[in-house]
């Protein structure tokens, strides 16, 4: 991935914690990294120096990146460590400052020391990691020493050396963090058992850990032995307390599949979170295109079943947001309304509403990737789909935008050669029309703007695009029959949402293939006016340019005016009450100046 290729997905990239994951072409995972703020982390690899050759080796084999959006930075290090130990990419393994990562050692050797190590060797020793960090690792062994009691020392404890009592227990023995296996203090089944705890602690599976001292405790208390037995209390609640921290990590989940799902028209996306012990060890996003008008449910219950085929899932527990009819046997569907399951599906909603936002802002940056001939050639596409008498070179777009109903203004963009030409864009002020009205206000600057056109003998668009369907079509149309342009330049009006193509005068729309080149320019287009009318508009408020509709009416009062947008929020909203709801407001006196305002 070049850097000119990265700057035009930066922008897309989440401003969240998270991991990244770097594939190069042959979708092999080279790189999962952990971000506090994955943009800045992101980009940091694509600046114009390297600060390591391997750096540069991995960014020329980069070939796209995916994102997982978690909480806070802790989880984003759990879930990290969780896909490098799954998967072991081979980036991840060489590149942290030159150096490679450290694992968590089990020696191989009578009495197993645990510490940790940067070089990995054949010796027949347990290697648990690798970590991304020494400070964690560090982090990690301390709460180990605080939960499981194993030796530090260095000393051969051959079978051999201790039955000649050649050693003699340490300060470590004294201060209560060590069993004394040096003196046969402690038995080798015992110790393996306290290196059994140790390995299911950083698997995450601290219910065994937990289980294993509450039986501990038991039979001390059985032995009357309360202070050894409220010492293993104390550890049973700080790993209680340790086992609360993330939504990554939760052993009381269990082993899980978690699903959550965003409808756009007759396009659904699915986030897909697998949790095996507890812990997240895959993330997945789909998007799904509805051929006929299938629900939610039908949707969410197809895509389950699609991905947890492709993932070979065996979780006997479904996270939902709402019931499906899934046929698999034996499978509980849980649908949470608190707690960490909800928590997990909060996570997932995350994620796919993440997914959709990064879509649509990739497919308004589709047409910056392409050259100029490629563009020419999108163009031609649009001809053929439209049945356009000539190639739409020169294509304006027109959308009205107005807050909760009111103060409304207008956008123009403007497209040559299939890419914006900003010069050209133009904002309009809404003139001649009192209140609320789309359809006037379309026809108002449609009028303004190619009359000005042709009093400067400029030459007029091949395409216009109006944003907004069949009425505000209709409206352009007036201002165009009136200046008589109707046969130099074709107007069609694009539907909100559901993307439909209408020509004047025609009761069928058209509607092109959701991912056809021509439609994505289209989108493309219609997102570019619709974001810079946004724009403008808020531009306007925060300068107190507006004026309250409310306050033109005679007799209605500042006061007055706030009661009823406190009550109703907007123009649009008031006008839509009954004459007894507004007069519970302001009073029979005020609402017929009001309703004679609206009526006139």
């Amino acid at each position: 991935m070049t850097t000119k290729e990265f700057s035009n997905l930066a922008a897309t990239i989440p401003t969240l914690p998270g991991i990244y994951k770097y594939y190069d072409e042959e979708n092999e995972l080279l790189y999962v990294g952990k971000a506090k703020h994955l943009r800045k982390r992101v980009s940091s690899y694509f600046s114009k120096t390297f600060t390591t050759y391997k750096t540069q080796e991995l960014v020329q084999r980069i070939h796209h990146i995916e994102f997982t959006i978690v909480n806070n930075e802790q989880d984003a290090f759990l879930l990290e460590n969780t896909l490098i130990k799954e998967f072991q990419p081979r980036f991840n393994i060489s590149l942290k400052d030159g150096k490679s990562y450290p694992y968590i050692v089990i020696k191989k050797e009578r009495f197993s020391r645990v510490f940790f190590s940067r070089r990995k060797i054949n010796d027949g020793s347990q290697y648990l990691g690798p970590y991304t960090s020494v400070d964690k690792v560090r982090e990690l062994l301390n709460f180990i020493k605080q939960t499981i009691l194993l030796r530090t020392c260095k000393l051969n404890l051959s079978e051999k050396n201790i039955n000649q009592g050649k050693f003699k227990v340490c300060l470590e023995y004294h201060l209560g963090n060590c069993k004394g296996p040096c003196e046969g203090l402690q038995t080798i089944e015992n110790y393996n058992e306290e290196l059994n705890q140790l390995v299911n602690l950083l698997k995450g599976n601290l219910s065994s850990v937990m289980q294993h001292f509450k039986i501990e405790m038991q039979l001390m208390v059985k032995n009357m032995e309360f202070e050894k037995a409220a010492g293993l209390k104390d550890k049973i609640e700080y790993l209680k307390s340790y086992q609360a921290r993330s939504a990554v990590v939760n052993t009381r989940i269990g082993t899980v599949d978690v699903f959550s799902i965003l409808e756009d028209d007759h396009i659904a996306y699915v986030n897909y979170l697998a949790l095996n012990a507890g812990t997240i060890v895959q993330t997945k996003t789909i998007m799904l295109e509805k051929k006929l008008e299938e629900t939610a449910a039908e949707v969410l219950a197809f895509a389950v079943a699609q991905i947890r085929n492709s993932f070979g899932s065996t979780a006997k527990e479904i996270i939902l947001p709402f019931d499906i009819e899934f046929p698999e046997n034996n499978i509980t569907i849980t649908i949470p309304k608190g707690g960490d399951k909800k928590k997990l599906l909060d996570l997932s909603e995350k994620n796919v509403n993440y997914f959709r936002e990064d879509l649509k802002k990739k497919k308004m940056l589709n047409l910056q990737d392409k050259t100029a001939d490629e563009k020419i050639e999108v163009l031609k596409q649009l001809q053929i789909d439209l049945q356009l008498s000539t190639l739409p070179l020169h294509i304006e777009c027109f959308d009205n935008s107005n807050l909760q109903g009111s103060y409304p203004v207008s956008a123009l963009v403007c497209f040559k050669n299939g890419a914006p030409s900003k010069a050209e864009y133009r904002r309009f002020k809404v003139k001649t029309v009192t209140g609320i009205n789309d359809f006037a206000s379309m026809k108002e600057v449609v009028y303004r703007r190619y009359k000005r056109l042709i009093e400067e003998g400029v030459t007029l668009p091949q395409l216009v695009i109006i944003d907004g369907g069949k009425g505000q079509l209709s409206a352009a149309m007036q201002s165009v029959t009136a200046l008589n342009i109707s046969g130099t330049t074709t107007v069609i009006g694009l539907a909100k949402n559901e993307e439909e193509i209408f020509f004047p005068g025609d009761t069928q729309s058209v509607k092109l293939p959701w991912n056809s080149e021509s439609l994505k320019l289209i989108r493309s287009i219609r997102d570019a006016v619709h974001n810079y009318g946004i724009t403008y508009h808020r531009n306007l408020r925060s300068k107190g340019t507006f004026i309250n509709e409310l306050d033109q009416i005679k007799g209605i009062g500042k006061s007055t005016s706030g009661l009823l947008l406190r009550d109703f929020k907007s123009v649009k909203n008031i006008r839509t009450k009954s004459e007894e709801e507004l007069t519970k407001i302001i009073g029979k006196a005020k609402t017929e100046l009001l309703l004679k305002f609206f009526n006139k």
